[in-house]
């Protein structure tokens, strides 16, 4: 019943570990694994450990799914990759699939945004409070 009264999720806003493996159609562990092996990878996390991924992230997951199942590179490969290339090389590789999100992630992922991220996450936090204290009819 809650499920279909909430409302879709702007593409602003944060995702948790669940909604990007959901979306990326891999297990949570995968995330958490790309999460270690690749340090481009740096979901927000809350004082619990709650990882929340911002669109940005998304972006970079998909280009790293790209690369990992699609284009046959090894996590080394990829690694060495990123590396040598940078994320904005690998954007523009992969332009036409994300070519509306180039200009989020090129500003944004590799610049340090910690005032606007705890902003965002705070939007958001209200936001999902407010959701729950209209389902619970409080």
């Amino acid at each position: 019943m809650l499920a279909s009264r909430r409302k879709q999720k702007s593409a602003a806003a944060f995702k948790t570990i669940s909604e990007v493996a959901t979306e990326l159609g891999v297990a949570q562990h995968v995330l958490r694994f790309w999460e270690a092996k690749f340090k481009q990878v740096k979901p927000m996390k809350s004082g619990g450990g709650r990882r929340y991924y911002r669109p940005e992230d998304l972006v970079l997951l998909r280009l790293l799914q790209g690369l990992l199942r699609d284009d046959g590179y090894t996590i080394k490969g990829a690694q060495k990759l990123l590396k040598e290339n940078g994320i904005k090389a690998l954007i523009n590789k992969n332009k036409a699939p994300y070519q509306r999100e180039e200009k989020l992630v090129a500003t944004r992922v590799q610049s340090s945004l910690n005032t606007m991220d705890r902003k965002l996450m705070l939007a958001e936090l209200k936001d999902m409070h407010r959701t729950l204290v209209e389902a619970l009819g409080k």
